[in-house]
């Protein structure tokens, strides 16, 4: 459904979408090529009125006025005889179209209302905490217990938010502390303004579409770990995230940061395909990675602290580079890991900061080769900018 529409848009499938170098300007934040896209919304409008048109005839064959009335209704679907492929041709689908005879009592939609138990989630507590926040722009702090039952905690929380204060965020910080172990979607959409600190560990999905808030995560403080040598958080961290920052003691699962467009953030080790697809942003991984490092990396910068030099053997080659450290990268290197050893204890960060000059040469700034040629673009039309405005001055 979605590639019909981007094809009615303009969409040539040339399968570029990663790349930043969409030739028909649907995919891509080069000014240049954008201005080559020529899809009217009037053409989407078109095709989705046509194709509900196509189904309603379909369905008015098959004797059925609504979708829900298709419900079920298996009978009416036949297998092909025409299918010779090796691989279809020998399956039989006979158990998956079978259908009981329909007794009186019975029907095929709807038969039972599904409790999701969403009256009872962890984010009511949170709203009704928020309440000062929400009503009176007072700062608010609190506390409360969590479990891996806790799915997605923070984005109703974030959603009231959005209702009063739009995507400006709370006017005054909100922090909450949490102590357990998180569940899947941990601070999902993340509203700015709003600080979650959880003593404990975390599930899969840390941060998805982190939008401005501030995510910090270390081990219960009672446990007898190592944090930098234990996974503190599971696979797909800070997915889709736009903004917003994390501090992480201890090591992620696998694709940290995938298509991460916009949050900053540290953690101390990651697994496979970390920054896949990432377009914004900043990653900085303060011990090992695994491999397929930075594959369809388009945007945003990663630093990966390579004590042992091996980082070089897991980076995916393709759309980076490895480049040298400026000024501006050692300044938000230094107050980032300053700020992680605060927020958190590390003692990673200490280590670091204990010899600020000899690690910092062992950090690798990884930088998308287009990414960076955007961004020296903008630095001398700025530069000639500033020429011409001083010569007119």
């Amino acid at each position: 459904m979605a590639t019909a529409a981007l094809v009615v848009e303009g969409c040539i499938m040339m399968r570029k979408c990663h790349l930043n170098t969409c030739p028909v300007g649907i995919a891509t934040q080069d000014k240049t090529l954008r201005e080559r896209f020529d899809g009217r919304v009037e053409d989407v409008v078109t095709f989705f009125k046509y194709m509900a048109e196509g189904l309603r005839e379909i369905m008015a064959e098959l004797g059925f006025r609504t979708i829900n009335e298709m419900v079920g209704q298996s009978h009416r679907l036949k297998v092909r005889d025409d299918v010779n492929h090796w691989k279809y041709k020998n399956i039989n689908l006979d158990t998956i179209l079978f259908r009981e005879a329909p007794r009186d009592h019975d029907g095929l939609y709807c038969q039972s209302q599904q409790n999701h138990g969403l009256e009872a989630v962890l984010d009511r507590k949170l709203i009704d905490a928020a309440a000062p926040a929400l009503t009176e722009g007072k700062a608010v702090n609190a506390s409360f217990p969590v479990v891996n039952t806790d799915r997605s905690v923070g984005t109703m929380l974030s959603n009231e938010i959005s209702k009063t204060y739009k995507d400006q965020g709370l006017p005054e910080p909100m922090h909450v502390k949490f102590d357990g172990s998180a569940g899947q979607s941990f601070g999902a959409f993340l509203a700015k303004g709003v600080t979650f600190e959880v003593e404990g560990d975390a599930n899969d999905y840390w941060g998805k579409g982190l939008s401005g808030g501030t995510l910090v995560l270390y081990p219960n403080q009672k446990a007898d770990i190592v944090a930098e040598d234990n996974i503190v958080v599971g696979n797909v961290a800070f997915y889709g995230a736009t903004s917003g920052e994390s501090y992480i003691r201890g090591v992620a699962g696998e694709r940290f940061c995938v298509r991460n467009s916009g949050a900053k953030v540290i953690v101390e080790g990651i697994g496979d395909h970390g920054c896949e697809y990432m377009t914004g942003g900043v990653a900085i991984i303060l011990g090992q990675t695994g491999r397929n490092f930075a594959a369809g990396m388009s945007g945003g910068v990663a630093y990966v602290w390579d004590q042992f030099g091996d980082f070089e053997s897991k980076l995916n080659p393709e759309l980076v580079d490895l480049d040298p450290l400026a000024d501006e990268d050692v300044t938000l290197l230094v107050d980032m890991i300053t700020k992680h050893k605060e927020l958190t204890g590390s003692a990673v960060a200490e280590l670091f900061l204990s010899n600020k000059e000899e690690n910092l040469g062992r950090i690798v700034k990884v930088m998308p080769r287009d990414y960076k040629a955007v961004l020296e673009k903008r630095k001398a039309e700025a530069d000639n900018k500033d020429e011409v405005e001083a010569i007119d001055g």
